[in-house]
Parts: structure tokens; sequence; C-alpha cells
């Protein structure tokens, strides 16, 4: 990790050009690699030698952009996916099996909620899910002999439920399993969760990282805290002889970078979502300016926040920044300097008010989208989470009538002008 400030490492990390070398870091456009020696390629077949020889595996322009946001979270290795939902399918498979189980806070976005509760249900391993503010006795009281996992979010996605990750990570470590945060929504500018006890974080990268709505992407960083080879019984794939690589054993040939060299090594073989090198490219470009759209993101969604308070069509508002909200004092030990630019709330219309205070947006669109440059809204129960039933929606924090508004970073008064006039 290097020592340079976060606004520098947004710019600098994961890419240093040597001398004659291309300022700005190219897009390596290729499919496969070339060698003279076939020796030396059967020798990265066997992951004997470091280098590139298929794109689906590897790409240098990938894995600079993966080395920034691993630098930027202060983990040693990491990866990049085509997409935030292939980051954390890879960061629960790559330490799981048929007949296993991991505990999942409840308040996830609607994707990740289907994926861990009917998806990977279907490959044999079981998910159960706690309240995210459950107590450590009833989080204890959810694990099982084959729980391999414990995950949850920063901030939940729509649910904005603040996660108490040492309570998570203590518990996580008590039974001998790896914590997986997603920091989507706080982006390591807001909170480093590794800092925390977290052992994986996994981003959509599609979000603020990218920040403009261009590219679909995720990433996988691992702290390499974790200490697998204690668990070994635990973790066969990371710990015992891997027969499609001639019996290669991942802790002890890789040591710290085992978890990132199997999820690698073994699940982008075989499942192949990688991140094409463009997006990866527009993607290093988003994270130039991280540092400097996050608090603007902030500051405005506060504003908003406050102004919808004060409204008297508006029946509630949560936003963890704003003083009295129900996780402002968890906002405040693990995000003292801003959550995010997203927010939720209510009208005292119901569901059927908020739909058509949706409609008579101007500027602020109806998208399926969240946490890039533009003002947007979303409608949970009739889109992102349209799939869950109302058990489901309620266990993760989505009332009938939510309002998720991703605040974006134009003029403040030019983003409540719009909400007055759709409300009025």
């Amino acid at each position: 990790m290097s020592n340079y400030k976060m606004e520098t490492k947004c710019i600098q990390s994961g890419y240093e050009p040597g001398n004659g070398e291309p300022r700005v870091l190219p897009i390596y456009q290729s499919t496969t690699y070339r060698y003279t020696s076939s020796e030396q390629m059967g020798k990265l077949f066997d992951l004997e030698e470091s280098g590139y020889f298929y794109t689906r595996l590897q790409n240098p322009t990938n894995d600079a952009v993966a080395a920034k946001i691993c630098d930027l979270e202060g983990g040693i290795a990491a990866m990049l996916t085509s997409s935030g939902q292939a980051a954390n399918f890879y960061a629960i498979m790559n330490i799981v099996e048929q007949g296993d189980h991991i505990v999942c806070a409840s308040a996830l976005y609607g994707g990740t909620y289907n994926l861990f509760a009917h998806t990977i249900k279907k490959m044999g391993v079981e998910a159960t899910f706690v309240d995210p503010d459950c107590t450590e006795e009833e989080l204890n009281a959810a694990f099982q002999n084959n729980t391999k996992a414990v995950f949850g979010e920063t901030i939940a996605n729509p649910a904005l439920v603040v996660l108490d990750i040492e309570k998570y990570a203590k518990v996580a470590h008590e039974h001998g399993v790896p914590l997986i945060i997603d920091n989507t929504f706080a982006t390591p500018i807001n909170c480093r969760p590794i800092e925390w006890g977290a052992d994986i974080v996994t981003h959509s990268t599609t979000k603020y990282m990218d920040g403009h709505a261009t590219c679909v992407g995720g990433a996988i960083v691992d702290s390499g805290n974790f200490a697998w080879e204690e668990h070994a019984d635990k973790f066969p794939g990371l710990t015992a002889p891997d027969e499609t690589y001639h019996g290669i054993v991942y802790t002890e040939k890789f040591g710290k970078l085992a978890y990132i060299q199997k999820a690698t090594a073994q699940l982008m073989r075989d499942l192949g979502s990688i991140q094409s090198p463009q997006n990866a490219f527009l993607l290093n470009i988003g994270l130039e300016t991280l540092h400097l759209r996050m608090p603007r993101h902030c500051e405005n969604a506060l504003k908003v926040a406050e102004y919808l308070k004060a409204h008297e069509k508006v029946a509630w508002v949560s936003f963890p920044s704003m003083p009295g909200d129900q996780y402002y004092d968890l906002a405040q030990k693990y995000m003292p300097n801003g959550t995010c630019g997203v927010l939720i709330f209510g009208l005292k219309g119901g569901r059927d008010a908020a739909v058509e205070m949706m409609d008579r947006l101007k500027m602020v669109a109806i998208v399926t989208h969240v946490a890039d440059a533009r003002s947007c809204v979303l409608h949970p129960a009739s889109h992102t989470h349209r799939q869950m039933n109302e058990k489901e929606l309620l266990e993760a924090g989505v009332q009938p009538d939510l309002i998720r508004f991703s605040v974006g970073i134009e003029n403040v008064e030019d983003i409540i002008a719009d909400i007055e006039q759709a409300l009025r």
C-alpha cells in the first residue's frame, strides 16, 4: 500500500509509467498475448509464472485499476469483475461449496438478496438472513457448523441501514469465518471497512466509482488478514490441493495472496465474468475524481434531506448523516466525513403519491440506477426489489411508499426546485 493521501491515490495509484511510456493508463484491447516459448506459456497455465495469456483471466488495464482500488481500500490484492453482482457472487463462491452456509444482514440490495436467498440455494449453499441491528447473541444464533462467511453492506441499498462493522467482524472471527462487506455506497473515500475488521470488500464500481453511469463493473479486494490455514478444515478450496492445477495448494503457493489468486485462476477461468478493458479504462477516469465528487454528493444530499424533513407533504426522511437519524451515531463512528449521496423518504399520500410525485419531476430522472453525477429517483418496491414478496421487502427495509433519491452533484438549489414543483 502506498503512503499517499487518499486524494493522491485516486489519481496516482495502480499505474506508474516508465521512461517514454504513456502518461495515461493504456487500454490493452487484446484477447490474448504473444510468447516465443511454448515452455513459458505452459508455466503460465500451471501458475508457475505470473503474466498475461488470455484476457478472460487477467488484463493489464484491469489489473492497474484493480490495484488502485486495492490501494484505496487498504488491501493487498484485488480483481475486477463484469458487475457488482459478479463481485458478490465470486466473493462468496470462492470459499463455499455445496452443502455450506452463510450469514447475511437482511438489509441488502434486492439483486444481492435474490442471489443469496434463491440462486446460490440452487447450488446447494444456504443463507440465513438476520436483522442488521441484531444483538451479538442473535447474530451468534444464526451460525451453523457449516457456516463459511458473513456478508453485509456498509450502507444498505436502499434501506440506508448503517452496519456495525466491528460487531459483525467480532462475531464472524469468533466463529472462524471472514466478514465480507459491500462498500459500494460509502466508497473508500468515506469508509474503509478493512480498518474496522472486514476481511474482504466488494464494490459495484458501476456506482460512485465510475460516477457517470457509463459502464457496469465490480471489484473484490482482499485484506490479506484472514488466516485461512488456521481454519483449513473450513476452506479446503484454499488449503487443499487443486487438482485442476496439478495439485497446487493456494495458501502454500501464494500465501496472503491466495484468495484473489484462486478467484482469478479458478472462478474467472471457469465463469469468465471479466470486466472489459474499455470499461476499466473509463472506471479509472471516474476514480480520478472520486475524492472530489463524494463530498459534493454528501453535502447536497444533506441539504435535500433537511428540505424534505421540513416539508408538509413528507411523512418521513432517512439519511444517516442527518442529526436525529436512527443511524446517525453509527454513521459518525464509521463515516464521520459523510455517508453517501442517497436518501430515502415517503410522502403522506403513500405509494400512489410517491409514484405521482416521481412522474412530475423534470430534471431529476426515473432510472434503474443510483450513485452517479446526475440526480435520479427510483421506487424500489416497484423496480429494483420487485421480485421480493411483502415479507422480504420489509426484512430488507423497503416500505411500500419508499422513494430512493440519489442526489447528484448539480447545484443543490436546482435539485430542490425540481422537488418543490413536483410536490406542489
